[in-house]
């Protein structure tokens, strides 16, 4: 997809960022005077589509290159499974959830912030970060629970750090902390539980959870596969042992028929 496949998309704050950034670099350059940085700055953060973005910066170099480009709002494609491809900057699309009396969720695919806040009480709230983009390679989720409880779930290989304070309450870790995988983001788990509990427990995607149950029932189909072959075998073992001895048997009886006859 082209810049021009989505001029009237709206922009982002993080896009109004990179954006400024390629301004002050050719400020510095001295591609722009700084009547015309404060001018080009201006109608930057007035922008409200990629359409208005776009020729700000048209006839000058992105950062850190030569030649003139103007800035992409493409993002390029990131191997399947990689971390780097979830740490994707910018705001999260939601900064905190309330339970009062009630509930609250976050789940699926969505974007963590730097910084998440949320308070329950006498309520629940479930975040799952599984399936979640993040702003950063550190984000800190703050939760508040009074007589209420927060379940924070995290996929494998994200590394996890607990600095909550429970009183008649408390903050769990999670099991089966092992080492980080490269590139996973660090989430800390920060915040107060007053007769309430925040809970953190490691699990696997469904689909992750799809493919291991395919996974096993496919080991058990091929296990299962392998006793009918040893079954077979030895059948047919036995069957050809049984064969060989009445041979020898019908053999016998001939060699002792010979012998009568002499």
């Amino acid at each position: 997809m082209t810049d021009d496949a989505v001029p009237d998309l709206r922009a982002s704050d993080a896009d109004r960022e990179r954006v400024s950034e390629v301004l002050r670099d050719a400020l510095a350059d001295g591609r722009l005077d700084m009547e015309e940085f404060e001018e080009r700055l201006e109608a930057t953060y007035k922008a409200r589509t990629y359409a208005e973005l776009t020729p700000i910066t048209r006839d000058l170099p992105a950062s850190g290159t030569a030649a003139p480009r103007p800035v992409s709002f493409t993002k390029e494609p990131v191997a399947d499974g990689s971390w780097a491809g979830r740490i994707v900057g910018g705001e999260g699309s939601s900064t905190n959830g309330v339970a009062v009396l009630s509930g609250f969720q976050r789940k699926g695919r969505w974007t963590v912030p730097r910084r998440f806040s949320c308070f329950a009480f006498w309520g629940g709230g479930e975040i799952d970060l599984r399936e979640a983009d993040f702003a950063d390679r550190e984000v800190e989720i703050n939760c508040v629970a009074i007589m209420g409880g927060v379940q924070v779930i995290v996929p494998p290989g994200v590394e996890v750090v607990v600095r909550g304070v429970g009183i008649m309450g408390g903050f769990d870790h999670p099991d089966g902390d092992g080492r980080p995988e490269p590139g996973a983001p660090r989430v800390v788990i920060s915040g107060f539980a007053f007769w309430g509990g925040v809970g953190v427990e490691r699990k696997v995607t469904r689909a992750e959870r799809q493919r291991l149950k395919e996974t096993r029932r496919q080991e058990r189909l091929e296990r299962k596969e392998s006793r009918h072959e040893l079954h077979r075998a030895r059948h047919e073992e036995r069957t050809l042992d049984r064969e060989l001895d009445r041979e020898l048997d019908r053999e016998l009886d001939r060699e002792r028929r010979r012998q009568g006859e002499r």
